[in-house]
């Protein structure tokens, strides 16, 4: 992926004439499929973020073991993904947990110059993750952002108040029956603190019984956008939805406005059947900043990766409707 003069092409399907949702799929979902890679059964919940003229990803890929690991993928046009077979390495500094048995869920977020990983990894229970790259082939971790159990660690893309922001769920170290929102703030990207609640459960079914941070969220001027997930509980088991909602750009633990029903649920074949039905679990949203486009990037079914579609207006237009 050399750096060239070409425009970098935007994934984007226009939305279908008979769609009155302010988010669609992409008609060809999922754009990775089952046994992506000899190593993984299944490759779902990554990250994406723009890089030179193309695309990079931050993969979770199940082993046939069920043991998650994260892969490396690159693309030009965000849509087909060249995906390495062997594992991302970390380079730890010394005294370090390094990673753990699993790694998953990752995001991606670009600061300056600096793209910096976040995942759920395993150090005596689930934890956040956190390394930096600035060229997607030397990796250097640093310490874990906080203690067992949290998961969905999902960094601002830039500082606030001078500090480095994340939004994480505290949990515990099973399938969590609960959970909610929390923003942090660190000088250093090691010593984290400014704890803040900032989303929690609501009584409406959809996200009745825990929430998570979804895609890194993206700065407009009526807040910042945050796409997340929202769960409920049923005699099958968990429901995985999409949600909306936006945060005061100074104080992101002070909630704007927020949609109170889901953006997307799961409703076809590849979302409602597979490894663990009724998931839509989103990771990356790739925002044109020219257009207001975005291209939501989530796991199905924990077993395959898909797209949707949106915009900011969409967006924003959906969370005031549904306030």
């Amino acid at each position: 992926m050399n750096s060239t003069n070409k425009q970098r092409y935007f994934p984007w399907k226009d939305r279908p004439d008979n769609c009155g949702e302010a988010i669609w799929r992409d008609s060809a979902n999922p754009i990775i499929g089952r046994n992506p890679i000899p190593a993984a059964l299944r490759i779902y919940n990554s990250a994406v973020v723009p890089y030179k003229d193309g695309y990079v990803a931050v993969l979770r890929a199940d082993y046939r073991d069920g043991m998650p690991h994260l892969h490396l993928g690159k693309s030009r046009d965000g849509i087909n993904w060249q995906i390495e077979h062997g594992q991302i390495v970390f380079e730890s500094r010394q005294g370090m947990p390094g990673v753990g048995a699993f790694a998953y869920d990752p995001r991606v977020t670009r600061i300056d110059d600096t793209f910096y990983i976040t995942w759920c990894n395993g150090y005596h229970g689930p934890t956040i993750g956190v390394a930096y790259t600035k060229d997607f082939e030397t990796f250097i971790q640093l310490e874990n952002a906080f203690l067992p159990f949290n998961r969905n660690g999902v960094l601002f893309p830039k500082k606030i108040n001078g500090n480095f922001a994340m939004l994480s769920r505290p949990s515990d170290n099973g399938h969590t029956p609960f959970g909610d929102v929390f923003y942090s703030e660190s000088p250093d990207m090691c010593y984290w603190g400014r704890h803040r609640h900032v989303l929690g459960t609501t009584k409406l079914w959809w996200e009745s019984t825990k929430v998570g941070a979804g895609a890194v969220p993206i700065e407009t001027p009526e807040g910042w956008l945050l796409i997340y997930h929202g769960v409920m509980n049923t005699c099958r088991g968990f429901v995985y939805s999409m949600g909306a909602a936006l945060l005061d750009l100074e104080q992101p633990w002070k909630v704007l406005a927020r949609g109170n029903k889901a953006l997307m649920g799961p409703e076809t074949d590849y979302e409602i059947s597979g490894h663990v039905p009724n998931v839509l679990f989103p990771c990356a949203a790739v925002h044109e900043e020219s257009s207001g486009r975005i291209a939501v990037y989530y796991g199905a079914a924990d077993t395959t990766t898909c797209l949707a579609y949106t915009t900011i207006k969409h967006l924003t237009d959906f969370i005031k409707a549904n306030s």
